[in-house]
């Protein structure tokens, strides 16, 4: 009884921060969906609740926003996996001990650089009069400037570079925790590399490739910066709709609609995808059910009869 009171205590700064930080912000946040904006010159007013908010988040001027969101953050996701997952394996099995050090530090140096520096050095890269359009001219590629700044490739190009080492790490974490002597047996009993990856190596790294997705596609579906500096108005995303209305139109109540709504489409995506990949894998899981299952129990030994011992022959 002691300990479970000792145990709650020590709980306390950590509910109190998520209370404060989290819960605190998200309800406030949703109350004011559910508001106006009261005049020119008001900001917010809940005297009237409704769902007017909502429907105006929704109609076809904002919805081509939240689907181009949604495309850029599932894209982006899927190309940092495929991008990370074979660095990430190099770097686990394939790189000496001494060596990993270095690559993991190289890997974050640039992540440690300010987002905005980052993102506004692309910028450099993808404009028409950067070095990149010119070498392309140069080696006839292109016959004319790049026109790649300003549009959805391009912030494309900024959200995977952004929010690649958040792949890589948990990817990383996971192939090295992930025995040799397992894959050595796996090999031993006639599984080529393909299927010892496929069926020992990934499925006990799963815990670092779910890391891997929730860590890039959350942040990434709320990113703005990237959308402002590399977009223009054909990269347009729901972040920077959010900030638009809470900072230039002064309508903190379609601003919250706009982010309470950006959040159901996190979570409704990432629970689809869940339930994608759960029934992908059902077959997998049963075979490997029954070849992984408990071994069938050994016939019980068989106790011969005691000889008979004749007494006073």
């Amino acid at each position: 009884m002691r300990r479970r009171s000792a145990g709650a205590a020590l709980a306390v700064p950590a509910w109190a921060w998520l209370l404060v930080f989290f819960v605190a912000p998200v309800a406030m946040v949703v109350w004011f969906s559910f508001g106006y904006k009261p005049g020119v010159f008001g900001t917010h007013a809940n005297d009237v609740l409704s769902f007017d908010r909502y429907v105006e988040a929704l109609s076809p001027t904002f919805f081509a926003t939240f689907a181009n969101t949604l495309w850029v953050g599932m894209l982006g996701t899927a190309i940092c996996f495929l991008i990370g997952m074979p660095v990430a394996y190099w770097m686990a099995f394939k790189v000496r001990p001494q060596r990993r050090g270095l690559l993991i530090a190289l890997v974050l140096v640039p992540f440690w650089t300010n987002f905005l520096v980052r993102t506004i050095g692309w910028q450099v890269i993808l404009a028409p009069e950067g070095w990149t359009s010119g070498v392309l001219q140069s080696v006839g590629i292109i016959d004319g400037p790049l026109e790649l700044l300003y549009t959805r490739t391009a912030v494309l190009i900024g959200v995977v570079y952004n929010y690649l080492p958040l792949m890589i790490l948990p990817l990383f974490v996971a192939f090295d925790r992930v025995g040799p002597a397992v894959r050595e047996a796996s090999k031993d009993l006639g599984a080529g590399k393909l299927t010892t990856f496929l069926r020992v190596t990934l499925p006990l790294s799963r815990p670092g490739v779910i890391a891997g997705v929730l860590l890039v596609f959350i942040p990434l579906m709320g990113d703005y910066i990237t959308a402002t500096v590399l977009g223009g108005a054909r990269g347009n995303m729901v972040g920077q709709l959010v900030a638009s209305q809470f900072q230039t139109a002064q309508n903190w109540a379609l601003g919250s609609a706009m982010a309470v709504l950006l959040m159901l489409v996190i979570v409704l995506t990432i629970a689809v995808a869940a339930a994608l990949i759960w029934l992908i894998a059902l077959p997998f899981r049963a075979r490997t059910g029954l070849v992984l299952g408990p071994p069938p129990e050994p016939p019980a030994p068989v106790t011969a009869a005691p000889e008979r011992v004749e007494v006073g022959s």
